[in-house]
């Protein structure tokens, strides 16, 4: 989806917020199966499906993909996610959200952090094969 829609965007002018680029937590390198497992019965997360399997699996996969990347920045997966959103020059911000103070610097870090191409490109791969598990 975003394949298309972006790069009209951009054609256009268009300016494009990405919301919760996380992932609702998932994305944050802190997510296990056991804290999904855990979560409150009222929770949205417990029945979205990125957090069912199959996806789930894939989701976290994808979560150790960018923990490796992050670690080779000395940076979270949190921020990883949130720089691969920011890559694209259609986007012009991200809604990220945060339920403390100290979570924010699991997140500033994402502004100055350049990946290269071929970390876009692991992320990409990873990204494919999560989504292919949700069509």
């Amino acid at each position: 989806m975003q394949d298309a829609q972006l790069p009209y965007c951009q054609k256009h002018g268009i300016g494009v917020i990405v919301y919760s680029p996380m992932k609702s937590g998932l994305l944050t390198g802190k997510m296990t199966r056991e804290r999904v497992a855990a979560m409150p019965e009222d929770d949205f997360r417990r029945r979205a499906p990125a957090f069912q399997e199959p996806q789930l699996t894939r989701n976290l996969a994808l979560a150790d993909r960018m923990k490796e990347i992050g670690a080779r920045h000395g940076r979270g997966a949190g921020e990883v996610a949130i720089a691969w959103t920011l890559r694209h020059p259609a986007v012009t911000a991200a809604i990220v959200g945060m339920r403390s103070a100290e979570q924010t610097a699991g997140v500033i870090g994402a502004l100055d952090l350049q990946l290269s191409a071929e970390e876009i490109d692991e992320i990409d791969s990873a990204r494919q094969a999560s989504e292919a598990s949700a069509s």
